[in-house]
């Protein structure tokens, strides 16, 4: 009988350089919010790749970035503490850029946890470079990454990805699988929802109200006829981005909250009834009640 490999793999980055992306492809379903903005994940998340010789549990976490404010500092400390106990690091890289000031922090970041824990690099969104460039970009990162393995891939188009989850396998340590081989995420169906609403925002709302805004959930109920009912609160600072995201006429509230109701549904596979309302929660992003309350800090 062949050996079996599992273990945890924590993909870290600054923000949107695909990693919500990279963990959707690689499960094949989504599990993570996307969208073009930075911060779109905000807290982390395990995503469960069961395979006949291997279990890889992906924790993707937000971009490490420089804060701005107490959300900012909490994103900051859930994307370290995701490095302590994992049996490898996947560092996500932009390839389309150059390295900037923000990779370099990371860098230093990673040199005292890959002491304990090996590191691979992946540079992500490689389909979009000529081979003279991309091989510029590979030694820009390699001398800033130092990492053994380096890998190339486009999560968005779903290449490399094969060869990325053979030599993540072949990193791991054997050991009998962590999860039930028919679960993919440590996530509960609610609190996925929640990242679902919140991505349609950010999607709907292009640049108008970017990061000022965050979804309380206020029901998650099963109705006897298999529907889901859902009612949540979509949180912002000022008044004037309450009237942007209700828009005139309340059409820019019902546009997101149709795109929200559909990828609710492909997700669970049911009809879905989702009731929002806006309210302004003036400066939550440095309001510590307020972070408990939304789970982006630890409860005392």
């Amino acid at each position: 009988m062949s050996e079996h490999k599992s273990g945890f793999v924590a993909i870290v980055g600054k923000p949107n350089v695909g990693k919500s992306t990279l963990l959707n492809a690689l499960l094949g379903q989504k599990v993570a919010a996307v969208s073009p903005r930075p911060q779109t994940t905000r807290v982390q998340q395990r995503g469960i790749l069961t395979l006949p010789n291997a279990q890889i549990i992906f924790v993707d976490t937000p971009g490490l970035h420089k804060s701005k404010h107490k959300l900012g500092e909490f994103l900051n400390q859930e994307a370290q503490e995701a490095l302590e106990g994992v049996d490898l690091i996947l560092w996500l890289v932009d390839a389309s850029s150059a390295p900037t000031d923000e990779d370099q922090s990371i860098a230093d970041l990673l040199k005292s946890a890959t002491r304990r824990t090996p590191l691979a690099l992946a540079l992500n969104k490689t389909d979009i470079l000529p081979a003279d460039e991309l091989s510029a970009r590979e030694s820009e990162y390699q001398q800033l990454a130092n990492a053994p393995t380096l890998l190339n891939i486009s999560a968005s188009k779903r290449l490399g990805l094969g060869e990325l989850i053979e030599k993540l396998i072949q990193l791991l340590p054997q050991r009998a699988a962590e999860y039930p081989e028919d679960q993919i995420t440590d996530l509960y169906e609610k609190e996925i929802a929640a990242d679902l609403i919140r991505e349609a925002c950010l999607l709907q709302l292009r640049d108008e109200v970017p990061h000022s805004l965050a979804v309380r959930m206020d029901e998650f109920k099963e109705r006897e006829n298999g529907m889901a009912y859902i009612a949540a609160t979509l949180l912002v600072e000022r008044d004037s981005q309450k009237g942007i995201v209700i828009g005139e006429g309340g059409r820019m509230l019902k546009s997101i909250g149709s795109a929200a109701r559909k990828q609710i549904e492909e997700m669970g596979g049911r009809k879905v009834f989702l009731e929002l309302r806006v309210k302004v929660e003036k400066d939550w992003r440095n309001n510590p009640n307020t972070l408990r309350l939304l789970g982006y800090m630890k409860k005392k």
